[in-house]
């Protein structure tokens, strides 16, 4: 049946008794597909239903589905065209793991961070007014992204417009809600009918006119629904409520967003799913299962045989419970990736300094810099993307006040499979230029342990930035052992002579300088290990530049404002007058795929940089 499915129209022909077994199919091929190319699966295998009934009920493209942060979307791009796609999901040149609008008509809008949105829906709700389109604007937002400011700031807003929106609460931890059954399906399709809401109005009419028999009823009706579903809260904003219901029973779904689909004003819809869904392992395990590689779904994912190498958020981690060791002030915050950063046993450890304060980036940090105040030395471990959420706080919180505090900054540089919205290309560029605020780029993970220890002793905000993934594999020592602050070291010295006319200078900046070693070894050129982008050593610099006939920059990042930028401005203002090459991400945004080749495609790899260097400066 999934086979005959190549949009939404197809699937609104089928009968509803023949829903059911087309959910079991598009699951199955979920399972099978996502184990062969790896990518999101808990999340997705938990919105089956729901996007079946979604796409049912609603005319989709023209009515508007905007999905929260994105990776429960997979359901959603099966039905709209693009199964026979799904083998290239997530690799270069294949369909990414979040909506695009420049992907699909059925894209409404571009997610992948949390918590847009009802704040995207709510616009376009009040643009199709504006133009007169009759149309209905769905958001489709999880619990957890429930939590972040911003969420509540389009619901605030959603309250008072007079447009048709309708939110649909995807609760998937069973956070919020008591286990749903038949009285609640019942309850919620009554109260999403336009019977119900006709008499809710008419009676607020009548009983205005009796403020005290008024009051009477309205308490009444919040009494009443506070027996079976969490209404008020949502009420208060102005929306009317529907559910809990179950997200997996079609039954009650599809006559509940038919009946919501012609009510009047904001709703908001409580449907309850499990993540993973109809696959035990994932259900049993939904955090293991979130976002797997390969695996055989017969079989499950098996444990990796344990590398020798640590990641660099492992590295992170053990730093982390080290400091804590060492220093009784220090206190680690994360905004909802204690996995992903590596806090797992430091939260184990120390669980009165561990705070995970959910998907909240810019409370994260004016929470910090609190802490900071009251005498603690705050560790933020943030993905390099989401800081970028966080920009106003570290201005005017943090680095104003000129507070203590390390930037963990996880995922920096080319993340890989997850594409443009989560590259940590623009931390150094957006960093850099703020005062009271430091840059790390460590090359391995030697240097990324000794560098947090030396973010950690400074008396203002020190990002330390580090890639995804494993380095070249360094041990780790004491967090007593320091590296001097703001000083680089040069790794490799060319054998040529100073009057050579190509004697090249490769100043490199983090995990890059290794294959910066070896264009050094291939063209006899200079390679420095600068270590920080802020401050810049100088001295390192204007030593090099007086040495050498070309200075070449290469960094994980973007090139405007980046650390390329500032070694032109400190040349400039030594009015040093040197060629220079610098090799970074160009002024676009970076495509989804394997990081290698990526990093191949922005010729930052090798071979790229030889090449562009052999290029600019006519080296044959």
């Amino acid at each position: 049946m999934l086979d005959q499915i190549h949009s939404p129209s197809d699937l609104r022909r089928l009968s509803k008794e023949e829903l059911k077994p087309l959910a079991k199919e598009l699951r199955d091929f979920l399972i099978k597909s996502v184990s062969q190319t790896g990518g999101h699966l808990s999340s997705n295998l938990g919105t089956v239903e729901l996007t079946i009934a979604l796409h049912y009920v609603f005319n989709t493209p023209e009515d508007k589905l905007v999905w929260d942060v994105g990776h429960q979307t997979y359901p959603h791009k099966i039905l709209t065209g693009r199964k026979d796609k799904m083998s290239t999901l997530r690799q270069l040149g294949g369909l990414s793991g979040f909506p695009m609008r420049s992907e699909s008509e059925y894209d409404a809008f571009g997610t992948a961070h949390s918590s847009t949105s009802i704040s995207a829906a709510l616009g376009m709700a009040l643009a199709a007014k504006e133009r007169g389109e009759k149309k209905s604007c769905v958001a489709i937002i999880g619990d957890g992204a429930m939590s972040a400011g911003m969420a509540f700031e389009a619901l605030n807003n959603a309250g008072i417009a007079e447009c048709n929106l309708l939110v649909v609460l995807n609760d998937n931890d069973m956070s919020i809600s008591p286990p749903v059954g038949a009285l609640n399906r019942y309850l919620a399709q009554l109260m999403s009918g336009r019977f119900y809401a006709s008499a809710k109005e008419a009676g607020k009419q009548i009983l205005k006119g009796a403020p005290p028999l008024f009051e009477l009823a309205k308490r009444f009706e919040e009494q009443a629904k506070g027996l079976v579903v969490p209404a008020t809260l949502f009420e208060k904003f102005g929306f009317n409520y529907i559910g809990p219901i179950d997200g997996h029973d079609l039954n009650s779904l599809i006559p509940t967003l038919e009946n919501i689909k012609n009510l009047k004003g904001p709703q908001f819809l409580h449907v309850v799913t499990r993540k993973g869904k109809g696959y035990k392992l994932a259900e049993a395990d939904p955090v293991l299962y979130h976002g797997p590689g390969k695996f055989d779904p017969m079989i499950g994912i098996v444990p990796p045989v344990s590398s020798p190498k640590k990641t660099f958020s492992q590295v992170f981690g053990s730093w982390l419970c080290d400091m804590a060791a060492h220093d009784k002030n220090l206190v680690g915050i994360t905004p909802a990736m204690r996995e992903g950063s590596g806090m797992v046993e430091f939260e184990q450890k120390f669980p009165t300094r561990y705070f995970d304060v959910g998907i909240a980036e810019q409370h994260a940090l004016t929470f910090a810099a609190g802490l900071a105040c009251g005498g603690m030395k705050p560790v933020v471990a943030i993905y390099s993307t989401f800081l970028q959420r966080a920009y106003d706080q570290l201005i005017h919180d943090v680095a104003i006040q000129k507070l203590p505090m390390v930037l963990a900054l996880d995922r920096a540089g080319i993340v890989g499979a997850d594409g443009a919205t989560h590259a940590g290309v623009f931390d150094i560029s957006f960093l850099r230029c703020v005062p009271n605020v430091s840059v790390a780029c460590p090359a391995d993970e030697a240097e990324c342990y000794k560098l947090l220890s030396t973010a950690f002793v400074q008396d203002h905000c020190v990002a330390v930035r580090y890639p995804r993934g494993s380095g070249i594999g360094t041990q780790t020592g004491s967090v007593e052992e320091l590296l001097p602050f703001g000083r680089g070291e040069v790794r490799r010295l060319s054998l040529k002579a100073k009057t050579d006319k190509f004697r090249i200078a490769i100043l490199a900046f983090g995990t890059l300088l290794y294959p910066c070693l070896e264009v050094g070894e291939k063209l006899d050129a200079t390679v420095a290990n600068m270590r920080w982008v802020k401050p810049l050593d100088t001295d390192l610099l204007l030593e090099l530049s007086r040495t050498h006939s070309a200075v070449v920059t290469v960094e994980e990042g973007v090139l405007m404002g980046g650390a390329g930028s500032a070694v032109l401005e400190a040349l400039q203002d030594a009015s040093v007058n040197v060629p220079v090459l610098r090799l970074g991400v160009s002024d676009e945004f970076t495509v989804h795929g394997d990081p290698s080749k990526i990093l191949s495609h922005l010729g930052l790899d090798a071979q790229g940089i030889e090449r562009s260097i052999r290029q600019r400066f006519g080296i044959v």
